[in-house]
């Protein structure tokens, strides 16, 4: 039987591949983009800090074209957050900078999205704006760099 209840505890892989994507798009949302989100629940979730939100730093790697020996490229502040709704989920949040109301915005979230009340909610006022907004970004910045590429070409010259 406890084979059976760790089978019955493996998360679903669609339900691992919803949360990853809520978190990816937290990581890009604004703190008025996930305060709107977040003042959009109803009714607005209550949580708790397992983890207050904190600063901290994490070595960056690289590697020489992408598959060469791996090295230090240097350091990026990050911020962490890890919070329990009064329903039991948690939820979790690493966002690059240093705002901790931003963190704690999006682990709480984080942990809204695994409830079915608050998902339709979190997609129609989180996920597709801020989806939108980083695709319109990408756009402008694809189409800032192709105004600027050069064409080279050869002449042939002919042989005398």
């Amino acid at each position: 039987m406890h084979d059976a209840q760790q089978i019955h505890d493996k998360p679903d892989a669609r339900a691992v591949a919803a949360r990853q994507e809520l978190m990816a798009i937290c990581a890009q949302a604004s703190e008025a983009e996930l305060t709107a989100a977040l003042d959009a629940l109803e009714p607005p979730p209550e949580a708790i800090d397992i983890r207050p939100a904190e600063i901290g730093l994490v070595m960056l790697r690289g590697r020489v074209g992408g598959s060469g020996a791996p090295f230090n490229v240097g350091e990026a502040t990050v911020t962490r957050a890890a919070v329990r709704l009064s329903t039991g989920e948690t939820g979790f949040s690493y966002l690059l900078g240093r705002s901790k109301t931003r963190a704690r915005l999006a682990a709480i979230l984080e942990a809204a999205g695994q409830r079915p009340a608050y998902r339709r909610s979190i997609v129609q006022h989180l996920v597709l704006p801020v989806g939108e907004r980083v695709e319109s970004e990408r756009r402008v910045a694809r189409e800032e760099a192709e105004a600027t590429r050069v064409e080279f070409f050869t002449l042939v010259r002919g042989e005398d």
